[in-house]
């Protein structure tokens, strides 16, 4: 005991402050609960359907969970991106927490298929026009903090793009924005600006910061990376940019294209393109994968 209370005198005398104020203060305070601390009554009250339909609030609940999710790994990559003596050892453990979350995220999925009623969710999605999951703004900040920029722009927006481009105009060509911009008409989606309205400057912001300091450049700064480094980051690379997007794609045939009715996707977006990994070609450690993989990319024979 007499141990720690000179570890608290000294914790708040290195502060300048005196200790036993904040003892005084310890003395009069309530003791923590589990409902307040998780602040659960909060959290349980953020579910606001739209419609008279039971299951949107089955969806609502989902996509929570999911951003959850997403920033319980943000809260991974920036450990990585910020961590100035980084060795392989702190790199495992973070990328095998990040994989656990992403099979998470994979085998969740199941409740959009199969956890809502068809005719229902059929019919409040409608009332969700222009939202669409796309406007999800965690995904492409945790994308942006794993891998370099030019590495989120497929084949066809690299050919578009001008010679040593700067950040704001690959950010032009990047995939997602394919989803919601006609490069024949020039025009783009109301899901698209009211994204771009939000966050676009944010974005840049953020990849500005993390430039030399993302996963994919920390992997490569690393003189010999080992192979057991390199079996997780592909793990992560193929779960996370594979199999977490044709989930996304089967989900979305079952409920717009299962009866043959090619419904469109809320943000308008041509999903049956957008959201297959071959047109993506998102890949956050290239130089871990041959050719031969590279040309494979999404396939079921990958």
């Amino acid at each position: 005991m007499l141990d720690i209370n000179k570890k608290i005198e000294k914790k708040y005398s290195d502060l300048g402050e005196n200790h036993e104020t904040y003892l005084k203060g310890l003395y009069h305070s309530k003791p923590i609960n589990y409902w307040d601390y998780v602040e659960v009554d909060t959290l349980l009250s953020l579910q606001k359907p739209r419609t008279h339909f039971k299951d949107e609030t089955v969806f609502i609940m989902y996509h929570q969970v999911t951003e959850l999710l997403l920033k319980m790994m943000r809260h991974e990559v920036e450990q990585i991106v910020d961590e100035k003596d980084l060795d392989e050892k702190f790199l495992i453990t973070k990328i095998g927490r990040l994989i656990r979350y992403t099979n998470m995220l994979i085998s969740s999925f199941d409740i959009m298929r199969d956890g809502m009623d068809y005719n229902d969710y059929n019919s409040f999605r409608t009332i969700l026009t222009p939202a669409s999951g796309f406007q999800s703004a965690q995904f492409r900040f945790l994308e942006l903090s794993c891998t370099r920029l030019e590495n989120l722009v497929n084949e066809d927006g690299k050919k578009r793009m001008g010679t040593k481009p700067n950040i704001e105009a690959i950010f032009e060509h990047l995939y997602w924005k394919d989803a919601g911009f006609n490069r024949k008409t020039g025009k783009k989606t109301l899901t698209l600006i009211d994204f771009e309205q939000r966050y676009l400057e944010s974005l840049v912001a953020h990849t500005k910061k993390v430039r030399n300091k993302t996963v994919e450049d920390r992997l490569l700064q690393l003189s010999k990376p080992s192979k057991a480094l390199k079996e997780k980051l592909r793990e992560f690379d193929r779960l996370y940019n594979i199999e977490w997007p044709l989930v996304h794609l089967r989900t979305a045939e079952h409920y717009l294209n299962s009866k043959g009715e090619n419904k469109t996707a809320t943000g308008g977006s041509e999903w049956k393109k957008y959201l297959h990994p071959k047109y993506q070609q998102r890949r956050f450690f290239p130089s871990l994968w041959s050719k031969e993989e590279k040309s494979k990319w999404g396939t079921e024979h990958f």
